[in-house]
């Protein structure tokens, strides 16, 4: 069987210089399922002399030497004899994979660092939150963790080789717009993006076949896995409710999640508990109100006003079962799902965009009064500076709601984000859609 062409990341070059650096952790890879870990490991191996997987899920045997008290040296001769493969500081890259499958491993992790500090250690796993749950003092100080999520889009268009694309929307500003051509391009692009997501096998097969009915497909199986997994979150939880509210975040992607649409037969409880375990995750993000009266962000939030988002915009349609063709033939998104797929491609853009040491969280702020309501879609951090941001389905649209804000916060700058080109007016920098993560 052939093996499946790798696509360079931007999380490689994150690799690339942890494996470099004089002194290093143990990393930690974070993220939901499939979204490309092992992979981004083995390219990474490829700059070693010796590269030696233990998925502790294939290889039950291999657990034996972490139940034991062997030293970090120890464990790698015992691997080492088992793989027939040399562990050698500098030379052979050692990857722990499934990790969450023998918790013994885990919580040795942190004694690699102490003892054997030379040598080059990652681990990863699935549903690794919930097994981090069982581990109270999980070696703080001493393992660095990286968070991975699906293809950004600039990743998407590398894969497609549209790197002069890339480099084309980062060079631009409001200030210095693009030529109105290769804005269309990258729109068109765009409107591609949201339709195949950054899932790595979805994008894989697209960059292949160029046929969005084959990545749909893979889509299709992806979400099956994923919601397979539903099972094993936690006992206590059925799957079906689980199920019930990973379908109802994608329904009410436009707006507050209302607990009470969530699940005909569960106790806001159960759907919070449900929730919770998806955030845990990594299938869902919370967007959380902030009042904004200052930095952080995170200090004043009202835990009562949350919108919820997948981690992915491929999936998100193949949820809801979009027509997609209606997303390359409209330039206002508000006629799909009510412009959900443009706040949550934003979102998802951002995070993605963000330290992958240290990935943001992301807040929005809603005022509902009397006098009228008004919404934020996100607010960021530059510096000391409040920038919120307000999401465009299409490419005309009031801005009430962030003149109102900007007035009230006294705030200096705004962004607005659509179809539109990059445009400067006034104190609000317009950014196409494409190139929100310029702002990161």
């Amino acid at each position: 069987m052939q093996e499946q062409k790798y696509f360079l990341r931007t999380i490689d070059s994150e690799l690339m210089a942890w494996s470099k650096a004089p002194v290093r952790k143990t990393l930690l890879l974070r993220g939901a399922r499939q979204v490309g870990k092992s992979s981004a490991v083995k390219n990474l191996a490829k700059s070693f002399k010796y590269f030696v997987e233990v998925d502790f899920d294939d290889h039950k045997k291999v657990h034996t030497f972490f139940e034991q008290s062997l030293s970090p040296q120890e464990i790698c001769e015992q691997l080492s004899l088992f793989y027939r493969t040399p562990i050698i500081p500098g030379e052979t890259l050692l990857f722990f994979d499934e990790i969450q499958a023998c918790l013994p491993a885990l919580s040795k992790l942190r004694y690699f660092y102490e003892q054997y500090p030379e040598l080059h250690l990652i681990a990863a796993g699935s549903l690794l939150e919930f097994a981090l749950e069982e581990i109270p003092s999980f070696g703080v100080g001493r393992i660095r963790s990286l968070f991975m999520f699906p293809f950004s889009f600039s990743d998407f268009l590398k894969a497609l080789g549209d790197n002069l694309l890339v480099d084309a929307y980062r060079n631009a500003t409001p200030q210095k717009p693009l030529q109105d051509p290769i804005h269309q391009q990258l729109v068109h692009r765009l409107k591609t993006f949201l339709i195949v997501g950054g899932m790595p096998e979805a994008v894989a097969q697209y960059a292949k076949t160029q046929n969005l009915l084959h990545s749909q497909e893979v889509l299709n199986d992806i979400l099956i896995s994923l919601k397979s997994d539903f099972a094993k979150y936690k006992k206590r939880v059925p799957a079906l409710r689980i199920n019930e509210v990973f379908e109802s975040v994608a329904h009410q992607s436009e707006g507050k999640f209302v607990y009470e649409r969530a699940a005909v037969q569960a106790s806001n409880a159960q759907v919070k508990q449900a929730l919770d375990l998806l955030v845990m995750a990594g299938l869902v993000y919370p967007i959380t109100h902030s009042a904004a009266n200052g930095i952080p962000l995170g200090a004043e939030i009202n835990l009562k006003y949350q919108r919820f988002i997948l981690l992915d915009t491929g999936l998100f349609q193949r949820v809801l079962n979009l027509d997609v063709a209606q997303i390359f033939v409209t330039n206002d998104f508000q006629t799909i799902n009510r412009g959900a797929i443009a706040e949550i491609f934003v979102g998802l853009e951002l995070i993605k965009g963000s330290s992958c040491y240290n990935p943001i969280s992301l807040y929005c702020w809603q005022r509902e009064k009397r006098q009228g309501s008004a919404q934020i879609d996100y607010l960021i951090q530059q510096g000391e500076q409040i920038v919120p941001i307000e999401v465009k389905s299409g490419t005309k649209g009031a801005m009430q709601s962030l003149r109102w804000f900007m007035t009230e916060k006294n705030i200096s700058k705004g962004i607005r984000t659509s179809l539109e080109n990059f445009f400067d007016n006034e104190n609000i920098d317009v950014y196409p859609m494409y190139a929100i993560s310029n702002l990161l």
